[in-house]
């Protein structure tokens, strides 16, 4: 009875976190403080069982990527769960949290096989080094166990806003500007330490630098 009631429940609550991105980016464009072209996300709406990897230059990247994709199961940090609304929000949406790498993994596999969306950001932190971090390998390991294809998103600005170590209260100049792209499929059959090397190199040869202040949309 309980996993009948979660198998509803997680898709109407991850619509529902969709909404509320959409509303509040939508507010944000209709008072000038951003511009976005998003639009090729919508094209993941849909979609199964695929681990969609991507950059992330802000902080505000998973609010970008939710408001389009509707229905994603996002692996998320455990300092989430410290804060009971996100918390809450969290676990009704059938986040994994990354307390337990061993859990995390587990979880993860469960829901890619189940046939969700994944989302992971595999540099594992805001991006530091343009154009992109060392990514880390767990969501290779991740996506060859639940044998699920990659779908990478870029993710371009051109703005440090909430980027690392920019101040919370700090203003960006305005508008700022945000894109995404989307890559081909990249399969995961291969060894994980390949699928880490194709996905760095996919990145970099597809961007030159993610926070670029002549991005025009």
């Amino acid at each position: 009875m309980l996993a009948t009631h979660r198998t509803f429940r997680k898709p109407l609550v991850q619509e529902l976190i969709s909404a509320v991105f959409r509303l509040f980016l939508a507010s944000c464009v209709s008072c000038g403080l951003m511009e976005l072209d998003l639009r090729a996300l919508d094209a993941l709406n849909g979609r199964t069982r695929l681990l969609l990897v991507a950059n992330h230059p802000s902080m505000i990247d998973v609010f970008l990527v939710l408001s389009r994709v509707r229905r994603v199961t996002c692996l998320m940090k455990a300092s989430i769960g410290t804060n009971l609304f996100l918390a809450v929000g969290a676990y009704l949406a059938g986040y994994v949290s990354n307390r337990s790498s061993e859990r995390l993994l587990r979880e993860a596999v469960a829901a890619l096989r189940s046939g969700d969306l994944l989302l992971a950001f595999p540099e594992g932190t805001r991006t530091t080094r343009q154009p992109l971090n060392p990514i880390k390998p767990g969501f290779a390991v991740i996506a060859r166990r639940a044998q699920a294809p990659l779908q990478p998103i870029l993710l371009l600005t051109n703005s440090p806003y909430l980027s690392k170590g920019w101040k919370i209260w700090r203003p960006p100049q305005f508008p700022v500007r945000y894109q995404a792209r989307l890559g081909a499929d990249l399969p995961t059959s291969v060894p994980s330490c390949e699928t880490v090397e194709q996905l760095q190199n996919y990145y970099l040869q597809a961007m030159h630098c993610s926070i670029d202040p002549n991005l025009t949309l």
